[in-house]
């Protein structure tokens, strides 16, 4: 039966054109490679854990140059690795301990609504919980943060900050404490990415010195 409701007809068009692009996609990867998806099927080895936003203008594998099966990704609101997210440790667990990823990476991007929402000072019912986390981390910069008139640029460098607190966050847990005392690796990164050049910038996070220096409370391995 045809739906006569035009914009259901539209949702459900939009709904179809992606397994038309997925077709599109295989066609394209097998015409490259014949063996792709068998290769790809094997196994994964990804050599990087990427903890990003789940904004959909920032795609992982596409903004890194990688192909699928080289990056392992979780992805919530403004990258944030709280204590208690059983979700995001459980991730960096199995990243860590059963694939071995060499890197870990912490993504923010300029322009983040999740760090937008926390600048203001509004209940928002349910985000008051997440939103909790970068605001602390404002809370711990508010001298350097208020200092900063222009309100587009005290947000991007809340997202800088943010993304180093949860890099921060990262290096606590004992599964990365454990493997970098073992293995020498993974080891942790910061990374904004820009959306109105699509260029990722480094932040140059001191990966040893904070493992140092957090140790002597942090300390697990």
């Amino acid at each position: 039966m045809t739906n006569s409701n035009p914009a259901l007809t539209s949702v459900d068009s939009l709904y179809q054109k992606v397994f038309e692009n997925n077709k599109k996609w295989v066609a394209n990867k097998t015409a490259n490679d014949p063996d792709f998806f068998e290769k790809l099927s094997r196994d994964q080895r990804p050599e990087f854990l990427y903890i990003g936003c789940s904004d959909s203008r920032v795609p992982a594998n596409e903004i890194m140059g990688l192909e699928p099966g080289e990056v392992f990704v979780h992805r919530n609101i403004a990258n944030v690795v709280p204590t208690v997210d059983v979700n995001v440790h459980s991730v960096i667990q199995y990243a860590v301990n059963a694939l071995g990823v060499k890197h870990i990476i912490v993504c923010g991007h300029y322009g983040c609504g999740g760090v937008k929402a926390a600048l203001l000072q509004e209940d928002m019912g349910k985000l008051n919980m997440w939103l909790r986390n970068i605001r602390d981390v404002y809370r711990i910069h508010r001298k350097e943060l208020n200092a900063i008139e222009d309100m587009e640029a005290r947000t991007n460098r809340l997202v800088e900050l943010n993304v180093q607190e949860q890099c921060i966050n990262v290096i606590k847990t004992s599964f990365v404490q454990k493997s970098f005392a073992k293995n020498q690796y993974p080891i942790v990164h910061g990374w904004v990415y820009d959306l109105k050049n699509g260029v990722l910038k480094d932040l140059e996070i001191d990966f040893p010195s904070i493992l140092a220096n957090i140790q002597e409370i942090y300390k697990i391995a």
